[in-house]
């Protein structure tokens, strides 16, 4: 009697496995194939083993591009992640007029695709033809070169946050609205203001909410490409081929057809990911 419910269980589950592995499973083990083998000029394509790993960690190239991203996420993750949690807080309080309003126009860059996002952000940031550029040109001052070598970083930075901060507000403001009501009532009781409430009760609740974001973070940022892939077309001479490691092996794989290299590094990156992912689970728990 006690198979038959367990039997059922696997029928229901049996769709999404096969989905799974058809459509993750299949094509990952198809990758790890690849990345054990070269194609040569003479000899065509052979075995390999790990030699195209070797080679991806002694390559300037892609160390520089998981170098960048890794600058990338140290400093805009902690500045999108406190816009999102100020957000929260400030349309959890209740003393902010037309916080629905707010809260919706937080949220809807998200709606927005990352092309669209990009596509608008470059005109703005356009040395000849943004309207900050011709702001300064009436004015009589030199703008930032924002598409430059020195500010490029940055203004990615600010096209994710910008994306991404009201995805972020709504993870934390849903977390917010499960604290129980009772603790607010014996704040008030002891005479505890809306601050000592925010930095006492809410913020320590939003502590899994905070690194449920903060993991979402570390993937979207080392796998920074649509934003970089775009902006390439106004500042050639800033992002190469090798901005990002996603971009680099984008090129590999589909410009310079080097599949085998290329799945090589997309598993390393893979990996990088999931060290800093556990990293940041590790210091988390520990410091709980």
């Amino acid at each position: 009697m006690s198979s038959k419910p367990a039997n059922h269980a696997y029928l229901f589950v049996a769709p999404f496995l096969l989905c799974f592995a058809l459509l993750f499973l299949l094509p990952l083990g198809y990758a790890a194939y690849l990345s054990l083998f070269k194609d040569q000029l003479v000899g065509g394509t052979v075995f390999v083993g790990l030699d195209n790993y070797g080679r991806a960690l002694q390559d300037g190239r892609l160390l520089g591009g998981v170098g960048r991203v890794a600058l990338f996420f140290l400093v805009q993750v902690p500045i999108m992640l406190l816009v999102a949690l100020a957000v929260a807080l400030a349309v959890d309080s209740g003393l902010l007029r037309l916080a629905r309003l707010v809260r919706l126009g937080t949220f809807l860059p998200y709606a927005v695709p990352s092309v669209v996002a990009t596509l608008m952000c470059g005109y703005l940031y356009g040395p000849d033809f943004g309207p900050l550029a011709q702001l300064g040109d009436r004015l009589g001052f030199d703008p930032p070169d924002l598409l430059g070598d020195g500010w490029l970083l940055v203004s990615l930075g600010n096209i994710v946050t910008w994306e991404f901060a009201g995805y972020n507000m709504i993870i934390l403001y849903s977390a917010l609205r499960t604290v129980p009501a009772e603790r607010y009532e014996a704040a008030a009781i002891d005479g505890a203001g809306p601050w000592r409430v925010a930095w006492h009760i809410k913020i320590p609740a939003l502590r899994p909410a905070l690194l449920l974001a903060l993991i979402f973070s570390v993937i979207g940022s080392f796998q920074l490409f649509a934003e970089p892939n775009l902006l390439q077309r106004l500042a050639p001479t800033v992002i190469d081929s090798a901005y990002t490691p996603n971009l680099y092996a984008y090129h590999l794989a589909f410009t310079s057809q080097q599949v085998n290299y290329a799945a090589a590094v997309s598993f390393l990156l893979g990996l990088v990911i999931l060290v800093v992912s556990y990293v940041v689970l590790f210091l988390t728990s520990r410091r709980r």
